[in-house]
């Protein structure tokens, strides 16, 4: 998944490689890594995206489909809910500077991953469910500061 996370990877195609039932693979995938596979594709696809968008000027659509993803939209949905910006503003700010001491770029990776232990909807829904929430207690404020 790593060498082409531009392919399509489902659960069955991996657990024939592997030679094993899909839950079996999707279960044993999970315990090892920590996400399900599909969540490990995508942070791979969005790496590799955030990564070409810095350091080339390749337009953001050829990236989008270099890097796996069938629709400019949800490419760029995604994105902004994985690394918390869109791809233009991703390019805009540009390749880090280097660090003045040498880190092998593997631990590089590791460090700037996206954190998907949810999945990117249910991130979604805890966001507006907090929203919500805190919107009865800063009307009720305002009503009570405007009472004489």
């Amino acid at each position: 998944m790593d060498g082409a996370s531009h392919e399509a990877w489902p659960v069955e195609r991996l657990a024939r490689v592997s030679g094993v039932s899909p839950a079996h693979f999707a279960r044993s995938f999970k315990a090892a890594f920590g996400v399900p596979p599909h969540r490990y594709l995508l942070t791979r696809r969005i790496e590799r995206a955030a990564r070409l968008l810095r350091e080339t000027d390749l337009p953001v659509t050829e990236i989008a489909f270099q890097t796996g993803w069938n629709s400019l939209g949800t490419f760029g949905r995604v994105f902004r809910d994985i690394l918390g910006e869109s791809p233009g503003e991703c390019r805009a700010r540009g390749a880090p500077s280097p660090a003045p001491w040498l880190t092998p770029p593997c631990f590089a990776a590791a460090a700037s991953r996206p954190d998907l232990k949810i999945a990117v909807s249910e991130k979604r829904r805890r966001e507006a469910a907090d929203t919500k929430a805190a919107q009865p207690e800063a009307v009720l404020g305002a009503i009570v500061e405007e009472v004489p």
